[in-house]
């Protein structure tokens, strides 16, 4: 407390402590003077409610209360400078708004005037003016979304991962429609100028666009430049596409960035996900407020995936973020509570890969102006406000507000893990394209065999009981001009008289050719079996 004593009294001597009243060349209203002589030893009453890091009470074995926060150490420097003492009040339910229980919540003690002054960042919604009156802007907060880390990333997993949808249902269109245009195209050139090659009927054309999709080879050899042409389109596009994807997934499963299925509050209104914010507060009167732009979230109240429960500990909102929820809540006590969290895990002993259990959305929720609260038209706003302002200006109440967090970012959304292994569900696609083949091959052969048996069935004709025994026709052998030529057409016939002989000690057969010329065949290498 001392060093807290210390920041105060620096600042104070600093900016506001000694200006105004020791400077005699400084015009002092009368009206603040009686302002100052209203509030010197003057006795407030104080109202909060629990809202930790910023605001919370304690309570004495006497039964009083004892403020605690950044909105109480503000109310400390007030103290020192007007010198008035003053007992915290805590309404029945720790709401801020409520219209059906105004005694349970803290702007309702303010309306009915059983506090003078309620020490809370109160954020600042519209119509609420009517009925308060705030202080200078203390900060501008950002409500954020707190979820259950996943175990995935939004973003996929495995195969399909490297590519977008669209991109995946484009290639599938690609792989079954340049088929059909191959047969289309060559048929269309071979009717144009039928004296060349034929067109490529549409069974061998889906097999090749297939085939060249895995990287396989054809048997088709195409002799006319516009097929030629078609064929190397095809494969470069497959070369292409193969480069990127094998570098995409590389970068995917070591440096892919971990992505939420909830990011913004539209994907909070779209996708069927329950979420949750204390009861009362800002997010369930802005909801309801119809002229907010998130008012839109109504119809997930209605439906009841939106739900505001009361609670006193901040960190019970947690059981229902453990269960699915999403906790909507400002960003600061977001942080208190994953590190509160994380403490607690590290002192049990928990493995350090699981103490991060929740992630904040990057997405903001809301963003609203907060500030303390006075009675309406209360004298105290225009004593408090210039000392407030020069506080805030000082950057102590920001200061404050981050005091017991750590410099790093607590569990951020990408965890910069070191080790990536290859888990089943980075394979999974795998399993499904085996057992996708599997089932169309047996459904193909099922197909196969119902159309040849029992659809259009052979006409078996009558067999005779004994069947004379034919010599096989031997056709002349037809010259295949694809394959190498045999290897006796290269060095002429020989005499069919070989012998083993050994020359710098390696083995070869020495045969002589008609001419009398020798040849020598190496014997147990692998070129040897080019010669059998």
């Amino acid at each position: 407390m001392a060093g807290l004593e210390l920041i105060f009294s620096t600042v104070c001597n600093a900016t506001f402590c000694g200006t105004i009243d020791d400077n005699p060349l400084h015009d002092v209203k009368p009206e603040r003077h009686q302002l100052e002589n209203f509030v010197n030893g003057k006795h407030l009453r104080i109202g909060t409610i629990n809202n930790y890091p910023e605001n919370w009470a304690e309570r004495t074995e006497n039964g009083t209360y004892i403020g605690r926060g950044v909105a109480f150490d503000l109310v400390y420097i007030l103290q020192k400078k007007f010198n008035f003492t003053y007992e915290v009040v805590i309404p029945e339910g720790n709401i801020l708004y409520s219209d059906d229980r105004p005694v349970e919540s803290l702007i309702g003690l303010l309306t009915s005037k059983r506090i003078d002054v309620a020490a809370a960042f109160i954020p600042i919604i519209k119509n609420t003016d009517k009925f308060v009156t705030f202080s200078t802007v203390i900060d501008e907060s950002n409500w954020m979304m707190l979820l259950r880390r996943p175990k995935e990333s939004a973003a996929g997993s495995g195969l399909l991962a490297p590519f977008d949808e669209n991109v995946w249902i484009l290639t599938l269109a690609a792989v079954l429609i340049y088929g059909p245009c191959l047969t289309l195209l060559t048929k269309l050139r071979s009717k144009l100028m039928p004296e060349e090659e034929d067109y490529i009927r549409i069974s061998p054309s889906f097999w090749f666009v297939y085939g060249a999709f895995i990287k396989q080879g054809t048997s088709l050899s195409p002799s006319a430049n516009t097929t030629r042409v078609l064929f190397a389109t095809w494969w470069l596009f497959i070369i292409l596409l193969s480069a990127f994807y094998t570098a995409n997934l590389t970068a995917f499963l070591t440096l892919s960035k971990f992505t939420l299925d909830i990011e913004t509050v539209q994907d909070l209104y779209k996708k069927n996900y329950r979420w949750i914010a204390p009861e009362g507060g800002a997010v369930e009167n802005t909801v309801k407020n119809p002229d907010e732009v998130i008012h839109y979230l109504q119809k997930t109240v209605a439906t009841g995936r939106g739900s505001f429960p009361s609670f006193r500990d901040s960190s019970s909102l947690l059981t229902y973020v453990s269960e699915g929820a999403v906790l909507v809540h400002p960003s600061v006590s977001l942080q208190y509570l994953m590190y509160n969290d994380y403490l607690q895990k590290t002192r049990l002993g928990v493995p350090e890969a699981e103490r991060c259990t929740y992630v904040v959305a990057p997405g903001v929720f809301m963003t609203k102006r907060r500030a303390l609260a006075y009675q309406h038209n209360s004298k105290l706003k225009s004593l408090f406000n210039p000392v407030i302002k020069r506080v805030i200006h000082s950057g102590i109440l920001s200061h404050l507000s981050l005091r017991n967090l750590p410099d790093t970012k607590i569990c951020p959304l990408d965890l910069q893990s070191k080790d990536r292994q290859l888990r089943n569900t980075d394979l999974l696609m795998t399993y499904y394209i085996m057992l996708t083949g599997l089932a169309a091959a047996i459904a193909v052969f099922l197909a196969e065999i119902t159309l040849k048996r029992y659809i259009h069935p052979k006409s078996d004709a009558i067999r005779p009981r004994f069947r004379q025994k034919r010599q096989k026709k031997i056709e002349p052998a037809i010259f295949d001009d694809t394959r190498p030529p045999p290897y006796e057409t290269l060095f002429g016939k020989t005499k069919g008289q070989s012998k083993k002989k050994f020359i710098n000690g390696r083995e070869y057969w020495v045969i002589k050719k008609e001419n009398g010329e020798t040849r020598l065949i190496p014997v147990r290498t692998p070129s040897a079996l080019l010669y059998r």
